[in-house]
């Protein structure tokens, strides 16, 4: 699959193309019956009295799914806010939900536009990923979702697969492995700031249009400009990512010269709320910070809604944009558990922005005790409440989870207790531990001596009570392995010097070696040192060794990662520096599995890095 063929023409004539096949009707609501969610104070935003007649709409959104088909499990089953512990997820419950609130927007004479931003597909469990994501995208087609950002993860298989992913067809490796042909997503990708090298022109459209009772509605969509440090370099040699500031303006003003001034922004970066007793609200804005909040402060005041993603966190939040009046700026965390339900009304003459409420809505899947808590089976699992299963849904989802069961279900090993990625104060993990043994274990025949994970590319943890096809306490099947570690990085072995060891682990940090945020990598048994926050960049590592034995900067060793980090991913540019690259079979998952095997597994110490004043 090649680039979009846009070659020779200017950007407008893009926005004009792009304009020309976006502008639809918004498609009637369906209605199903389902437990009402808890309401929280919606955020509001005023502007002005409107000239004359209005018209009302709804956008329900949601953001960073990452194929999370099944409801999720372990300490991600529920949505922790206000207190409260809510069991939540799962795509059958989502499309209930989303009925549900497209229902009684209907009601209201509103009619309804579903939008994403970003992170739909990439880092998906095996009933998703063992398809290339396909599943994922005909339930997103399945639950009505008409437009989308891209995000950082749409880019995992590189630019020609998410242009498959956009456009159907059969896997150029795999084929139609579901045997019934991949007609693509319905909805549309919008990809702004994601540029082709050779054109100079966005590889999928910029902006959409939906008409709302007559009054156009424009769509921006984007992912963050730092992309290209979080995916593997190799599927995005071709295109590079324009600044989201300029680039959000550029086509708010494209879409200004077509007379849309109702402007939405789906924007793949976001923020997160602070620490405050009791857990914020999952509509809450509290103690708000992120990289959303500068982004917002160079809006175009015409963008008056901002949907965000990427940091898989809730919140409602009202920003000051570059004249300082409110942008309505919302996230619903991670995985479905959430629905961001925005009501608004619009000056019909004016064709803007009158009245804007946002409030996020949790996706229930539990089965309420009576009590103010939800039912629970004897192994402390909660109960999934049958009665709010969307059944068109569930049989697109049957259909992957049966076909994908004898994989998934395959026992491959133990573990003694829980295996958790939660990071001690110096950033290091029980589970990022037993990663990084497993990938020293499994290429040890490549004299490896050192091995090094990027804690991002830990999804889940491992949890011994859970029973994807009745196994017992502690047993791990693949497709547990595999949701920890879904991306199918193949696992390398170089040869560093000492001090280029060191360098390595100094580009940890901001401010060396061009990084631009901290990321501390999981470090297998045997390696370990200290780091100083308080320390100048460049010199906050100290104490590094190897068994004991201070690392030598003029002596070599041998270090293990996946090819992400290899290819510099994550801003790890200084392990592209390496020498007698060498590639073990299988991918970094058959690592952890081949670990798992020689079980029962037990928790990393977590005590490898430490930290000094």
């Amino acid at each position: 699959m090649t680039l979009p063929q846009l070659r020779g023409r200017a950007i407008l004539t893009a926005a004009l193309v792009a304009v020309a096949g976006a502008v639809t009707a918004i498609p009637t609501a369906q209605s199903a019956a389902a437990a009402p969610p808890p309401e929280f104070n919606p955020v509001s935003a005023s502007y002005g009295k409107p000239s004359g007649a209005t018209v009302k709409g709804q956008f329900l959104s949601y953001n960073d799914f990452h194929g999370a088909i099944d409801p999720p499990t372990g300490s991600g089953a529920v949505v922790n806010a206000s207190g409260t512990s809510t069991p939540a997820g799962g795509v059958e419950y989502l499309a209930t939900y989303l009925k549900k609130l497209r229902a009684e927007a209907k009601a209201e004479h509103r009619q309804t536009v579903t939008a994403g931003a970003g992170d739909l597909i990439g880092g998906t469990p095996l009933v998703s990923a063992a398809f290339h994501d396909e599943p994922t995208i005909e339930l997103m087609n399945e639950i009505g979702l008409q437009v989308s950002s891209v995000g950082n993860h749409e880019f995992d298989e590189g630019v020609a697969e998410l242009i498959r992913i956009q456009r159907g067809g059969c896997h150029p490796a795999d084929g139609c492995q579901d045997g019934d042909g991949f007609a693509g997503a319905k909805f549309t990708y919008l990809a702004a700031n994601t540029i082709d090298n050779k054109t100079g022109l966005p590889i999928l459209p910029p902006i959409d249009i939906k008409l709302v009772n007559g009054v156009p509605v424009g769509f921006i969509g984007m992912t963050l400009e730092g992309t290209p440090r979080i995916v593997n370099p190799a599927g995005i040699k071709d295109v590079h990512f324009t600044d989201e500031i300029e680039t959000a303006n550029k086509w708010s003003r494209v879409l200004r010269l077509f007379g849309v001034k109702a402007q939405v922004l789906l924007l793949h970066e976001g923020g997160s709320q602070g620490s405050v007793t009791p857990t914020p609200g999952v509509s809450d804005c509290a103690n708000f910070t992120g990289a959303v909040v500068p982004i917002v402060a160079g809006l175009n005041p015409a963008i008056s809604v901002v949907i965000s993603g990427h940091t898989h966190r809730f919140y409602s939040c009202k920003l000051p944009n570059s004249e300082g009046t409110d942008t309505v700026v919302t996230s619903a965390g991670t995985n479905g558990q959430l629905v961001t339900d925005i009501d608004y009304t619009l000056d019909k003459r004016t064709g803007k922005f009158v009245e804007i409420t946002a409030k996020n809505v949790i996706v229930e899947n539990g089965v309420p005790d009576g009590n103010g808590g939800w039912v629970k089976d004897a192994s402390g699992a909660f109960v999934k409440n049958p009665d709010t299963v969307d059944p068109a849904a569930k049989k697109v989802a049957d259909k992957y989870r049966t076909a994908v069961a004898p994989i998934a279900n395959r026992t491959v090993g133990s573990i003694s207790a829980d295996i958790v990625r939660t990071t001690t104060p110096a950033g290091e993990s029980p589970l990022g531990d037993v990663i990084a043994d497993a990938q020293l274990a499994y290429t040890q025949g490549a004299g490896a001596q050192i091995a090094l994970m990027n804690p991002g590319g830990i999804r889940a943890d491992l949890d011994a009570d859970q029973s994807s096809g009745g196994e017992a306490y502690g047993v791990v099947t693949y497709g547990e392995a595999f949701t920890v570690q879904p991306f199918n990085n193949l696992v390398v072995t170089q040869t560093f010097t000492g001090a280029q060891l060191k360098d390595v682990l100094e580009q940890q940090f901001v401010g060396f070696g061009g990084q631009t945020a901290q990321r501390i990598l999981q470090v297998s048994a045997g390696l370990t040192y200290t780091w100083s926050a308080s320390a100048a960049a460049g010199s906050k590592v100290s104490n590094l060794a190897l068994n004991g034995t201070p690392i030598d900067p003029a002596a070599t060793y041998v270090v293990t990662t996946n090819d992400f980090l290899a290819n510099g991913g994550d801003g790890f540019s200084n392990l592209t520096l390496g020498t007698g690259r060498v590639t073990a079979p299988g991918f970094d998952v058959d690592a952890l599995v081949a670990h798992l095997g020689t079980g029962p597994i037990a928790p990393g110490p977590a005590n490898r890095i430490g930290t000094a004043p």
